[in-house]
Order: C-alpha cells, then sequence, then structure tokens
C-alpha cells in the first residue's frame, strides 16, 4: 500500500495514500471539531467547522479536513489565527438561529455546539436577524424533534438513507427555509419512520432527542454500562444508561455487530426492565393459583412433569421452542438437552421464520 506523509502542527505523519487530513490528523491525536462529519455515513463537508490551514505548492489556504485528501509535503495548521477566526464566525453563524437554552436542554452536556462554543469563546451569536419558530414535535413516543435547534448537519438524512435504508427524511426548502422534513413535511408519527431513533443518535446538537431520556436524568447523573441487546440473536452492542440504580435509557456504543445503529426494540423497548408486571421469581400452580416458589422446588417439578410425560407418551409428545433472546449458548444446551436428555427432535426457534 502506498503511503504519503504530511505536517500537521510541526509533526510528521505517515498515512495510506487516499486518506484525508481528518484521519491524518485522528492519527496523531490532533483534535478538529466536526459537526456533519460522522465515520460511518458518506463525508459531505456542510458544516465547515472542520476548516484548517494548508500550506501546499506555494500556496496558503483554509480547506475542509473531512474531505480534502492529504498530500504528501502538505503542511496542515489546525489552530492557525486564521481557522480559529473562521470556526468563531461559524459558530456565531449557527447561533444566531438557534435557542439559547442550554439549562433545560436535554441535550446540556452530550451537545457539539455548546462545546465548541465554549472552546473557541464564542458566548453568544454574534449576528442578528429573522429567527425560525417552529412546532416542536412530539407527538410519537420515542422522539421530540425541535427544527429550531437544527444546524443542517445533514446527519439524520444520511443515516436515515444510508444504514437504515429508510429515506424517511431529507432537506426540503432553500435559503433561510431549508429544514429536515418528511414528505410533504408530515411528523414522524404519520411517515414511514420506523422509529429506530439512530437519526436521535447521530444528531450532534438537540433537535433530535429521545424522550425517556431527556425527561430521566442528565447527561452526567447516567452511568453507561456496555452490553449486549437483548431482544434477537444479532447481538448488537447498546449502553444501558443507568442512574439511582435503574436503568433509565438506551443507547447505541458503536458496536463491531451494529456499528451506530439499533432497532426500535433494542433502542427503546427497556421498560420491561423495572416493568412492575415483571416476574422476579419462580411461579407453580397450586390448588389453581399461581404462588412463588423457589428454584430447587420449580425446577424438581419440571423435571418430574417431563419425565412423566416422557414415560406416558414417549419422548415425541414433547416440544421445545428456544428463544432469539437468549445467547447462541443457551440455545446450544437447551437443543441439546432436548435430544440427548429428552430424546425428541422437536425443537424450533421463534426466530426461524
Amino acid at each position: 500500500m502506498s503511503t504519503i506523509t504530511l505536517t500537521i502542527n510541526g509533526q510528521q505523519v505517515t498515512v495510506p495514500a487516499g486518506s484525508t487530513i481528518l484521519k491524518a490528523a485522528e492519527k496523531l491525536g490532533v483534535f478538529i471539531p466536526t459537526l456533519c462529519h460522522h465515520p460511518q455515513l458518506t463525508a459531505v463537508a456542510s458544516c465547515r467547522i472542520c476548516v484548517v490551514e494548508v500550506t501546499f505548492k506555494g500556496r496558503k489556504k483554509l480547506v475542509p479536513a473531512c474531505m480534502t485528501g492529504a498530500q504528501d509535503g502538505m503542511e496542515v495548521e489546525t489552530e492557525s489565527a486564521a481557522v480559529v477566526e473562521s470556526r468563531r464566525t461559524i459558530l456565531e453563524l449557527l447561533l444566531a438561529n438557534h435557542p439559547q437554552d442550554c439549562l433545560t436542554c436535554g441535550q446540556n452536556g452530550d451537545c457539539r455546539l455548546q462545546d465548541y462554543a465554549f472552546r473557541y469563546n464564542v458566548p453568544g451569536a454574534g449576528f442578528s436577524g429573522e429567527r425560525h419558530a417552529y412546532k416542536i414535535e412530539d407527538d410519537n413516543p420515542f422522539i421530540i424533534r425541535d427544527m429550531n435547534k437544527c444546524i443542517l448537519c445533514g446527519r439524520c438524512v444520511r443515516m436515515c438513507a444510508e444504514i437504515q435504508g429508510d429515506g424517511v427524511i431529507d432537506f426540503a426548502h432553500r435559503g433561510f427555509n431549508t429544514k429536515i422534513s418528511t414528505a410533504m413535511d408530515l411528523p414522524l408519527s404519520k411517515s414511514e419512520c420506523v422509529f429506530c431513533g439512530n437519526c436521535a443518535a447521530v444528531c450532534p446538537v438537540g433537535a433530535l432527542q429521545e424522550k425517556g431520556l431527556r425527561s430521566s436524568a442528565r447527561t452526567w447523573e447516567v452511568k453507561k454500562v456496555k452490553t449486549i441487546c437483548p431482544y434477537c440473536g444479532t447481538g448488537c452492542s447498546i449502553e444501558l444508561n443507568v442512574k439511582d440504580g435503574r436503568v433509565v435509557g438506551v443507547t447505541s456504543c458503536d458496536g463491531e455487530v451494529n456499528g451506530p445503529a439499533l432497532c426500535v426494540k433494542g433502542r427503546f423497548g427497556y421498560g420491561f426492565i423495572h416493568h412492575p408486571d415483571r416476574l422476579t421469581t419462580p411461579l407453580i400452580k397450586k390448588n389453581g393459583r399461581f404462588v412463588e416458589a423457589s428454584w430447587e422446588e420449580t425446577i424438581s417439578l419440571v423435571a418430574e412433569k417431563l419425565t412423566g410425560i416422557k414415560n406416558d407418551h414417549g419422548p415425541d409428545a414433547l416440544a421445545v421452542l428456544s428463544s432469539a433472546r437468549c445467547t447462541n449458548e443457551e440455545n446450544y444446551l437447551l437443543q441439546k438437552f432436548t435430544r440427548a436428555v429428552l430424546g425428541t427432535n422437536n425443537i424450533d426457534h421463534c426466530a426461524r421464520l
């Protein structure tokens, strides 16, 4: 593989040919802010917050690091005076049409616009003028859409089209009136949206927020615990957001299986964890009523019943249904038990069809 060598902030770095300046900077551990960029999505360089100053072949200019290819002998400055001035201006333009309600915004503490405004000392909008006043859309059970906070980075559009494969949302209108919209500007609840929540997962600001997390905890109050989604055998990685010993939300965490994406069940179907109707102890029926029992008593009763049916009617009178919510190892053990202990091949799986 051919390589190229360039200099970033005085440090030389060698990267594979075809790498972008952003990739080269990441290899060095050099910070470059991004809003529209996401490693899993097509690069569009629409926000321009990642501009860097490049000197190459005697010319000096500002270019977007996320889409500009690195070249042999290129010299890059990521925090020069011109770069900082450009980023400050971009932030002032974004804040000119962005609500300043950080104190009550559910994205507070996990908002790139907020972080960059602090980093580059941009206290507020540097420009005055007309502001949007879109109605907040919260008529669906999962996502709050506040287009007043949208910075038109297009992450949600590309996520819906490229990863989810639905293409439910896209850019509509032009100029100042440009917005992210569904077909005919319908609410998500009346569109073809499957409510996977992947759009909210990649939103860098507070335009798309998950209802459960927003109402339950602030970002800094939760502890994230990485685990595997319990809903099917795909094995998607998820992060449980835990506050005071309770799961208050689920977020994706760029797992090897699923990348940044989750389905609607994996992202929003966590209510069963603390549901009051959830069984926490085994139940057996006595005198027509279910009563709590110990595991030893329950397992002994099941073994007795299965043995009785096998002895009286033969092993093929028994059948077993396994679950996609179990691990592969558990399903393997269940089929082994069915065939080797019960003596029947009558075992099926809920996700086979």
